[in-house]
């Protein structure tokens, strides 16, 4: 079989009319008729306060950063399991990142390890929903209402998953979601911010057009915009939001094909997990998971890069993920590490990620187990 990759870009079917529609309509800058339609999406859909759609995940979360006004000195708890851009956001502001060990079951931000280090200086908790899976966010809401805490989801992976009755994103006072081409619902590049604070609502809207009152302009409140307060550059082009567009359309669709791949994948290797092979992901009873990956845990470093490189030989890429936060450059430089973290770490050496996308065909995931199966045995 010709190379699997670990991902493929899915199209929905409409992207490439919705572009020609952009081009023929001659308005490519953002905010226009697909990008209120897809914020129009977010809102309904996942039950938002307000969506607003940027150029990428990253960008929703320095929005966020700003919003809650972080200062020189904040600290913003979240896990060191996560992607670089979770603490960027917060340490281009000035804020120190306090990093937490994970959960050894869903691998997410351990709730029992946040109150501990809360200081005088924490401002905010960042629960990152890893894999499509929902942090305990019953727990890190209450520690959040009780000190005061700000709690902005970073759902890269998590559009369309639940916590209880929940959609991600829904949860916290912010939230930001990913459309990079490695997830669910794509625009090649793309994120939004969701904001469910309603006090934060216009502020929002003024970073998101670069620091001025356009917006406002734009429904008649004011006669003239002016810069009033900071902000960037963040929408997306038109051009995107219309690829977005045909992807949001079909999202239900496209789900419920990553989920059914991802439970061929959760039967066929029971087998190993009870023979203490390796250990299958774990999808909590109160979450609805969206199948954003399907990763297995190896016993060790060399068990899993052993498998790695044999998938590798047989023209499958099967990648590793994060290197832990806290043990990066960066991380030991702008970020704060109260406690050791040797969950994180453990799972760091073992974790392997294996091929899924919604236009994956049966016989691919068949081939993909199979050649698994085999290279465990040798």
């Amino acid at each position: 079989m010709k190379h699997i990759p670990f991902n493929k870009p899915f199209m929905a079917g409409n992207e490439l009319r919705y572009i020609q529609q952009v081009c023929a309509d001659g308005q490519f800058s953002g905010n226009g008729k697909f990008t209120k339609r897809c914020q129009a999406w977010l809102e309904e859909s996942i039950g938002c306060g307000k969506a607003l759609l940027t150029h990428s995940c990253t960008a929703a979360l320095e929005m966020a950063a700003i919003l809650i006004d972080i200062k020189p000195g904040d600290e913003i708890i979240m896990p060191s399991y996560t992607f670089v851009s979770t603490a960027n956001a917060f340490v281009l502001r000035g804020g120190i990142p306090v990093l937490v060990d994970i959960r050894e079951d869903t691998l997410n931000l351990d709730e029992k390890k946040v109150e501990r280090v809360i200081t005088g200086r924490t401002k905010a908790i960042v629960p990152m929903h890893y894999a499509g899976t929902a942090c305990e966010m019953g727990a890190i809401m209450d520690i959040a209402r009780r000190h005061n805490l700000a709690v902005i989801e970073d759902a890269a992976h998590g559009i369309m998953a639940k916590y209880k009755e929940s959609y991600l994103g829904s949860i916290g006072d912010l939230a930001a979601l990913s459309f990079h081409e490695t997830k669910n619902i794509i625009s090649g590049e793309g994120g939004a911010l969701l904001i469910n604070d309603k006090r934060l609502y216009e502020r929002a809207e003024i970073i998101w057009e670069k620091g001025t009152n356009r917006s406002l302009f734009l429904k008649g409140q004011v006669d003239k915009y002016s810069w009033v307060d900071i902000g960037s550059s963040y929408l997306p082009n038109e051009i995107t939001a219309a690829f977005l567009w045909a992807q949001l359309e079909k999202a239900g669709k496209i789900t419920q094909r990553r989920l059914w791949l991802w439970s061929m994948y959760q039967k066929s290797f029971l087998g190993l997990e009870m023979s203490g092979v390796l250990r299958r992901q774990v999808i909590r009873k109160e979450c609805a998971h969206n199948a954003h990956m399907y990763y297995l845990l190896l016993p060790g470093a060399k068990e899993r890069d052993k498998l790695i490189s044999f998938l590798k030989k047989n023209n499958i890429t099967a990648p590793f993920h994060y290197v832990p936060l806290h043990l990066a450059a960066a991380g030991r430089r702008y970020c704060r590490i109260p406690d050791k973290l040797p969950v994180t770490e453990e799972v760091s050496q073992r974790l392997l990620r294996l091929p899924l996308w919604a236009g994956m065909k049966d016989r691919t995931i068949k081939h993909v187990i199979d050649t698994v199966i085999k290279g465990l045995s040798v």
